[in-house]
């Protein structure tokens, strides 16, 4: 049972890195980031990176890995975010 819960966690590692690809492509895409919390994308990178510590201080590696490819990709969502969030540039 051990081993089916370790394996369905790292599963959930890299699906919670995956669903953040999605919204940074839009993002990119649109050059806007209309609705997006900026707030809550800081949130969910500093919970990453406390993850990611903790997997690194308890010699977890999978946990520290996956922490960081979510870190990767949700700051990436963060990164675009603040860039675009008011749209491209306007010439007036």
């Amino acid at each position: 049972m051990k081993e089916l819960v370790a394996w369905i966690f790292g599963f959930g590692l890299i699906l919670n890195s995956v669903i953040f690809v999605p919204q940074a492509l839009t993002i990119w895409r649109k050059k806007r980031a209309d609705g997006v919390s900026i707030v809550t994308f800081f949130s969910f990178n500093a919970l990453q990176l406390i993850g990611a510590l903790h997997g690194y201080f308890q010699h977890d590696r999978p946990l520290m890995i996956g922490m960081l490819a979510s870190l990767l990709t949700c700051g990436a969502v963060t990164v675009l975010a603040v860039t675009y969030r008011h749209g491209p540039p306007t010439m007036s």
